[in-house]
Formats: structure tokens, sequence, C-alpha cells
């Protein structure tokens, strides 16, 4: 994939709409693993790659640090997304997401909570200005 802001856009378009899938097939109520799996699957079928529970190291003084953290989801090396199942979105979600793609040098993120009636009200799209 190419890492235009046009197709980068078009990429967080297809897992979005996936996600759509996904929570009118499942609804609100179940675990954030529940919701990654059955997403991890509407990716695949489309031919999205996408990996699950990355490693996130810290680099620290030019050591690299396992500090335990990890990407709920990297689609195609350019998106990371982050899956919440929470009664609502904190900002301590964004600032979650905001470090973790400041660590991997992405610039998209995208924020889903599936815990909500309507998912348009569960997503929060974040740019990481690198």
């Amino acid at each position: 994939m190419s890492n235009t802001a046009a197709d980068i856009n078009a990429l967080s378009r297809k897992v979005l709409d996936a996600a759509m899938i996904v929570h009118a097939t499942l609804g609100p109520g179940l675990l954030e693993s529940a919701y990654e799996h059955c997403l991890f699957y509407e990716l695949s079928n489309q031919g999205i790659h996408c990996e699950v529970q990355v490693e996130l190291p810290i680099v620290y003084h030019d050591q690299i640090i396992d500090a335990g953290y990890r990407i709920d989801m990297l689609i195609d090396n350019v998106i990371i997304v982050e899956l919440k199942a929470t009664e609502r979105l904190l900002p301590i979600h964004e600032a979650q997401l905001l470090s973790y793609l400041k660590l991997a040098n992405i610039r998209l993120g995208l924020l889903i909570n599936f815990n909500v009636i309507h998912l348009r009200d569960g997503i929060k799209r974040m740019v990481n200005d690198l």
C-alpha cells in the first residue's frame, strides 16, 4: 500500500466499514477481545493486512525497553486501531492512542469503542503530526 494521505484515508474508511459490520452483527456489551477477533476476521476477508496485539517497545536513551505495551491492531503498517468496550471513551484513552502513534512513528490512529448503541458515537480519529 502507498503511504499517501488519500490511500491511508481510504484504508481507514474500509476499517471503519468493517467495524460497522462487526458492531451491527454483535451489538454492544461483549468483551473487547470478541470485537478484536471479529474485526480481524472482517479485515482479513477483505484482503487487508492486519496484525493484532503487536508489541510496542519504548526507546529511551537509545535503549529498547519492553514495557509490555501492545497495539490492539496494526493495519497495513500505517494505521493503529485501539479497541475499547467501555461505558465511554475517556481522555486517557485518547492519550494512550496518541502515545502509541508517537512510539510507533505512525500518523493515523482510530479509537473505536464498541460498547455504544450507534458505533459512530464510539469512533475517534487521531492524527500524529510527527
